[in-house]
């Protein structure tokens, strides 16, 4: 098979970002982040966005989809396949790197997307609605709609309307992926240990105070909770809700159980036709020897 994307992926604190950036710099590849999180400005610590892991012996790999939007501001899968297609158009390899399982699925799995404007007229005609009214029409739309967070707030359900009414659109033409995967699977005490001394970390190297600073800049606590469990949890101390050491322990036991999630995601990918190579170790040689023997570089 020719392959035109290596894929990195593994649970959070597995080690994936670093090696990734290693193995770019081996193979002339550009990085292209599959985090849903670090897309944002403003939450550096809190993420994990670790810049520095992107510079290797004194070369700066060139990374994507990082510190590209505001918290306000919603994100589009859309912005991968044009960034995807530039790299190859520069005889560069594209590396998506990440763990966010939903993104990683859309891309591996070559899902269909819709495009959808926001801003038609259609959009304004719902706006005028009221929340009970659009949840009708949704409803109506697709009788099995399950994302029930999608019927709460009014924006959204305006966006999930307008995303049912685009099936008789035709879907933008994307790029096929062929993607050779790899992932990073630790033994779980060794996830847990990671996880624990990052946290550790990030505590006391002001994730705190980023949380702090982005309620000083108006983003409110209940969104907050939609950016992640070390926003929620931070901002659970902030509203004095827990005392700092119920915060860290909470946190770190919240952040163990994401990354069984994660795995669970990722068996879930495997049973749905994305071969995965799995490493019990972010071990740069032998990820080396599987893409030079799986792809002409």
């Amino acid at each position: 098979m020719s392959y035109n994307l290596i894929t990195i992926l593994g649970p959070t604190a597995s080690g994936k970002t670093r090696l990734s950036a290693e193995l770019a710099c081996e193979f002339n590849g550009e990085i292209i982040s599959a985090d849903s999180r670090q897309v944002y400005k403003r939450m550096n610590i809190g993420t994990g966005k670790d810049l520095q892991d992107y510079n290797v012996n004194e070369v700066q790999i060139k990374y994507h989809m990082i510190d590209i939007i505001e918290p306000e501001d919603e994100f589009n899968l859309y912005r991968f396949y044009d960034i995807f297609e530039s790299i190859l158009n520069k005889n560069k390899l594209p590396f998506l790197v990440g763990g966010t399982g939903l993104y990683l699925n859309a891309v591996l799995r070559n899902y269909s997307l819709k495009e959808v404007d926001f801003s038609s007229s259609r959009a304004k005609e719902l706006s005028k609605l009221d929340s009970n009214e659009l949840r009708q029409i949704l409803l109506s739309k697709a009788a099995k709609h399950h994302n029930t967070t999608d019927l709460l707030e009014k924006d959204r359900i305006i966006k999930a309307i307008l995303i049912s009414e685009t099936d008789s659109v035709l879907a933008k033409q994307l790029p096929e992926i062929k993607s050779l995967v790899i992932g990073i699977k630790p033994q779980r005490e060794e996830i847990k240990k990671r996880i624990t001394e990052r946290l550790n970390q990030r505590l006391k190297n002001g994730m705190i105070e980023e949380v702090e600073e982005l309620v000083k800049s108006g983003l409110s606590f209940e969104k907050l909770n939609f950016f992640g469990l070390e926003y929620r949890y931070v901002g659970l101390y902030l509203k004095d809700e827990l005392n700092y050491n119920d915060m860290s322990q909470k946190l770190r036991s919240a952040i163990h159980d994401f990354a069984k999630r994660q795995m669970t995601w990722f068996r879930k990918m495997e049973r749905e036709g994305v071969d995965i190579y799995w490493l019990e170790s972010p071990d740069f040689e032998k990820t080396k020897k599987i893409i030079q023997e799986k792809i002409d570089v």
